[in-house]
């Protein structure tokens, strides 16, 4: 333990929790719609959380403390917004599986989402973190219908084989960290052709 001015720094490994599991990932996509925004590039935002607050504590006068909350309506997905005048909606996951990625991780509202931004002409995908590969997947939306629908009969999860021959694998960069609207570019142009 170091001691600061007004604050104390630990150098001690934190303890590692599953609850802040895809925060990483989350903020190195919130770097990149950020990257986009300041470069003019394109205008993707974070969706907020609807919850409903129900009790509140203030144990001081600067710090309440949310003792309960509930979800007002299931939320749909992570981020949506603007890419070259097309709407942009996609669902942000990462897993921790060393060989393939649990479609219970989706919900069905989520992948109804999906199909619905598609069916209107929107662009929606899934940005899949896989860690024991350190390696980002872009699965479009009509590949990710049908593995659920596979999973209705059979097989629940997407194996890695899967995700490399229809995923398609986003290197990190630095700026942006994830430059994933490279792919839209590819499914912006598949989608004139």
């Amino acid at each position: 333990m170091v001691g600061y001015p007004n604050q104390k720094k630990s150098f001690e490994k934190q303890k590692q929790t599953t609850s802040n599991r895809g925060m990483k990932f989350e903020q190195m996509i919130n770097d990149t719609n950020e990257y986009y925004k300041e470069h003019d590039i394109a205008l993707i935002y974070k969706k907020p959380i609807p919850i409903q607050i129900v009790k509140v504590d203030y144990p001081s006068r600067s710090g309440a403390v949310i003792k309960e909350a509930y979800y007002k309506i299931p939320s749909t997905t992570d981020y949506n917004g603007l890419y070259k005048g097309q709407y942009i909606d996609f669902e942000a996951k990462e897993t921790q599986h060393k060989t393939s990625f649990p479609l219970s991780n989706i919900h069905p509202h989520q992948i109804e989402h999906l199909k619905q931004v598609e069916q209107h002409g929107g662009i929606g995908f899934v940005l899949l973190y896989v860690k024991a590969q350190d390696t980002i997947y872009l699965l479009e939306t009509k590949d990710l219908i049908s593995y659920h629908n596979r999973s209705i009969k059979g097989r629940k999860s997407i194996s890695f084989a899967e995700l490399r021959e229809k995923g398609h694998v986003i290197a990190e960069g630095f700026a942006p960290r994830i430059p994933y609207l490279k792919v839209v570019d590819y499914i912006i142009s598949q989608k004139k052709a």
